[in-house]
Formats: structure tokens, C-alpha cells, sequence
């Protein structure tokens, strides 16, 4: 091992180290399961905002972005960044404040006890739903985390990807099932911060290395349609392609997601006092947008920096982040420590979601299932017990499912997210701002929006290039339909059910 890697490897044990022991600070405090999912509702506005941006984000912030830019331009990755920054934004805007007081009203602790309670569905149909909506997708979700952490070791230092992946998820396990959610939330507001510093110090040193600012957007517009926002650049054939209306409408589409993922809605359930939930939602706008901007630009740095001959072409465009960390090490102790820094912003990249989807897959397990559905009555030390042995339990399916390293478990994340989007968005909207909706619709547009997704990419999709958009579009307009039809169509929600909707929506 060189005095590089060594450094490297400093860094990033001496972060791995921070974590695990904010996991054992927070256990002396996690006394129950509300406390264990839920953190007892005393998130403060920065540690709300950030560890919901960074659980969001994952790897795809530190290796997606910049590979995408890297590979084809500033179209595909522009439009998907306006997508994102703008659900964020609305996420935070319109959901935030009214699922918290909702959820803190009817003392929901997870997604589908929401659902459930909301609609006053007694015989937990629409919880089970939910719950497992949650473990199908998440899941393999987590996997895909602990893939991720095992290449990234395999990759640096020559261990074996097996046990560098198994090492990993011991420690994302170790924290979260120590601390849960409060130490869950408070290592992703210092995987920010790291990830934060991480993109900076690259996209600064990459400028230095390519010739500067000047050479980098030289080259970018010397590439045909890769410094276009309607046209997409082709490295095999040096030429561009149209990027349509078409494309652009459903690349936005992604923005929608936001306002079904389980493991950011859970952040809004948990903040302390919802009137500071605008200073979170300014926190939350300012750092997407900003981090998505440096990450992009990271990758048509990186290509300026490979054009000049700093670093060898890429055959994976997605290392160029890993690329010019490794580059940076050469520069001597103090360069390699940074560079360590760096990379363990990667990992703290994908270690903020991977705690919070096994956060919210543990819950819709032992809560939601167990304790929902099968009605099993557990002391509060027992239900302790259950809820971290059913993390662990998922984590090692995960590890099964990442055990082979070439597996295509990474394209599951887009999959994953319309699955979240299309299924629980629609009824998140509707459940918080529309009287009439009932479980009925509820669990017809929740069913229908899950399956309209598989249905629309494994068979619509292939019928015609004009419908083959992302299945998170339709979907979702299927689910929202769907819902709302089927609620007119049913009987109105009970007298208390309508009471407690005027009760809650005088909160705000």
C-alpha cells in the first residue's frame, strides 16, 4: 500500500469512527420506538433540512451527476437537476408543515401508520400496502448502498469487494440500529458537510488541472450539443442528438418522487417546531441546488481534465470524481489526506440513504407488519429488540442481494424512486389536502400507481419511442386519477375523519 492510500485510508477510518460513535452517543437516549423511528420529534431546522437533502441525494450526487455530465453533456443532467431542485423546493413548501402536525396529531410514528391513521382503516389494509410498497423497493435500495461502499474499498485499496462490502454494512447497521433515527439524522448532517467540502476541493483542483476556467468551457463548446440544453452529446460518435420536448417533460417528471419517498417524508414527521420549518426549506433549496450545480460541473471539469491529458480517458464516466481524487493524492501527504476526505464524502454519500431506507424498511416491518397487521403485543423493551433485529435482518438480505459485483442492482434506484413516487405521492397529496378522500380511493390509487409503473416500463414503454417517457409520469397520473375517481365513487369519510382534516389544516 502506498503513502497515499495510507492517508486515504486515514481519513476515511477516521470518519467510519465519528459515525459509529454517534451511534453509541445516541443509544443512551433511543428508549423506545418512537424514539427509535422518529427520533421523539426533535429535529431542529439545520439538522432537519441537511440530513433530509442527504439522505436524498446518495451516491448519485457525488458519481451519478458528474458521470452523466462527463458523458454527455449539460442537457440530460440540467433538466434533470431543475426537476429535483424544484420538487424539493415544493416538497418543503406544501407537504413539510402539514404532515407534521398531521402525523404529530393522530401520532403516527411511520409512513403507512399515517395512511392508516388518517383514513381510520381499521383493518390495516392500507397499512400492510404501504409496508410492503416500502420492503419491495427499499430493499434492494439498501443493496445497491452496500454495493456502492464495496466497490468504492475494492476499487482504492485491492480488498476484496465481499469484505469491504460486509465491513461497510456492519458499520451503516452498527450506527442505525445503535442510535436510529436521531443518529441516523445527525451523521447525515455531518455527511453534508463532508460531501459539501468533497465537491468543492474537486471541482477547484480539476479547474487547476484542466488549464482553467477558460480551457474547460472551451472545450465543452468545442464538443458537439455537449453545452446544450436541447441537444445531448455523443463520445463514440463526436456528434449531437435532438433532445426533445418530449424527453424534457418527463426528465422533470422527477421532481414528483419527492413527494413519496418515505425516508425524506419522515424527516418532515420529525421536526421539533413547525414554525421553523421555512428556515429548513430555505436550507434544504440553497444546498440542492448549489451541490447539484458543483456536481455537474465536476464532470465537464473532469472531461476538460482528460482532454488535456491529466487523467486517462475514463471507461466508466461515473469515477471521475474518484479519478480526480486519485490524482490529487500524488500531490503529496497533506493532497492525500484531502483526497481521503473526498472519498469518504462518497461513501458518506451513500451511507445517508442507506441508514434512512433501513430505518423505514425496519419500521414497515416490525411496526407496520408485525405489530399492524398481525396485531402482536410487544412490551416497549420487546418492541426494541424486534425493531433492531428486523434491521439487521433486512441488512443481511441486501447483502445477499449485492453479493455479486457486477450485478445491475444500481438500476434499481430510478426504478425504485418513480415505485415510491407513483405509489405514495398521489396519496400523500391527496390524504393532506383534500377532504373527500377516502381509503377506498387510497388504497386503489396506491395499488394502481405501483402497478402502472412496472406496467408501463416492462410493456407501454416498448410499444412506441412517443411512449417511452419515465414510468414515474404516468404512473402517477394514474395513481392521482385513479384515487380521486374512486373516492367520488364510494361513500364520504366518516363525520370525525372530516373533523379531524378541519383541525389539522388550522395548524398551518
Amino acid at each position: 500500500m502506498t503513502s497515499a492510500q495510507i492517508c486515504i485510508l486515514i481519513a476515511i477510518v477516521v470518519y467510519l469512527l465519528a459515525v459509529i460513535s454517534v451511534g453509541l452517543i445516541f443509544s443512551r437516549n433511543t428508549k423506545n420506538v418512537g424514539d427509535f423511528y422518529l427520533g421523539g420529534r426533535k429535529l431542529g431546522p439545520l439538522v432537519a433540512a441537511m440530513s433530509a437533502e442527504a439522505s436524498d441525494m446518495s451516491s448519485y450526487l457525488l458519481m451519478g451527476l458528474p458521470g452523466l455530465a462527463y458523458l454527455s453533456g449539460i442537457a440530460d443532467v440540467g433538466w434533470t437537476t431543475m426537476g429535483l431542485a424544484v420538487g424539493t423546493y415544493l416538497n418543503w413548501l406544501i407537504v413539510a408543515k402539514r404532515l407534521r402536525n398531521y402525523s404529530a396529531h393522530c401520532k403516527a410514528i411511520t409512513i403507512p401508520d399515517f395512511f392508516s391513521l388518517r383514513y381510520r382503516e381499521k383493518k390495516n389494509i392500507l397499512m400492510a400496502i404501504a409496508a410492503l410498497v416500502i420492503i419491495v423497493f427499499f430493499v434492494p435500495y439498501t443493496a445497491s448502498g452496500f454495493a456502492a461502499c464495496g466497490k468504492l474499498f475494492s476499487t482504492l485499496f485491492g480488498v476484496d469487494y465481499h469484505v469491504a462490502m460486509i465491513i461497510s454494512a456492519v458499520v451503516i447497521v452498527g450506527y442505525t440500529s445503535l442510535g436510529g433515527f436521531n443518529a441516523a439524522s445527525v451523521t447525515d448532517l455531518m455527511q453534508s458537510i463532508i460531501m459539501t467540502v468533497a465537491l468543492i476541493i474537486v471541482l477547484i483542483f480539476g479547474i487547476t488541472q484542466a488549464g482553467g476556467w477558460d480551457a474547460v468551457i472551451t472545450n465543452a463548446k468545442s464538443l458537439p450539443g455537449y453545452f446544450d440544453m436541447f441537444n445531448t452529446y455523443n463520445a463514440e460518435s463526436n456528434t449531437s442528438s435532438s433532445y426533445g420536448a418530449l424527453t424534457i417533460v418527463s426528465t422533470l417528471a422527477w421532481g414528483l418522487g419527492y413527494f413519496g419517498m418515505p425516508h425524506i417524508l419522515l424527516r418532515f414527521m420529525a421536526i421539533k417546531d413547525p414554525n421553523k420549518i421555512k428556515t429548513s426549506r430555505r436550507i434544504a433549496s440553497v444546498w440542492v441546488v448549489i451541490s447539484m450545480t458543483i456536481a455537474i460541473l465536476i464532470g465537464v471539469v473532469g472531461l476538460g481534465v482528460v482532454n488535456n491529458g491529466g487523467i486517462e480517458p475514463l471507461a466508466d464516466s461515473e469515477t471521475i470524481i474518484i479519478a480526480l481524487s486519485d490524482l490529487l493524492s500524488k500531490n503529496g501527504v497533506i493532497f492525500a489526506l484531502i483526497a481521503g476526505v473526498i472519498l469518504a464524502g462518497i461513501l458518506a454519500s451513500t451511507m445517508s440513504t442507506s441508514d434512512s431506507q433501513l430505518l423505514a424498511a425496519s419500521s414497515a416491518a416490525s411496526e407496520n407488519i408485525l405489530g399492524g397487521l398481525f396485531k402482536l403485543k410487544l412490551s416497549e423493551k420487546a418492541k426494541m429488540i424486534v425493531a433492531r433485529g428486523v434491521l439487521i435482518f433486512i441488512a443481511v438480505i441486501g447483502v445477499v442481494i449485492a453479493w455479486n459485483p457486477d450485478s445491475s442492482v444500481f438500476g434499481i434506484v430510478s426504478f425504485a424512486w418513480a415505485g415510491f413516487g407513483a405509489a405514495f405521492g398521489p396519496v400523500m397529496l391527496l390524504a393532506l389536502f383534500w377532504k373527500r378522500s377516502n381509503k377506498y380511493g387510497a388504497i386503489a390509487g396506491m395499488l394502481a400507481g405501483g402497478i402502472m409503473v412496472f406496467v408501463w416500463k416492462y410493456v407501454i414503454a416498448n410499444l412506441s419511442e412517443v411512449l417511452n417517457v419515465y414510468e414515474l409520469l404516468p404512473a402517477f397520473i394514474t395513481g392521482l386519477v385513479v384515487n380521486v375517481v374512486v373516492s367520488l365513487l364510494t361513500p364520504k369519510p366518516e363525520a370525525e375523519i372530516v373533523e379531524e382534516f378541519e383541525a389539522v389544516k388550522h395548524y398551518q
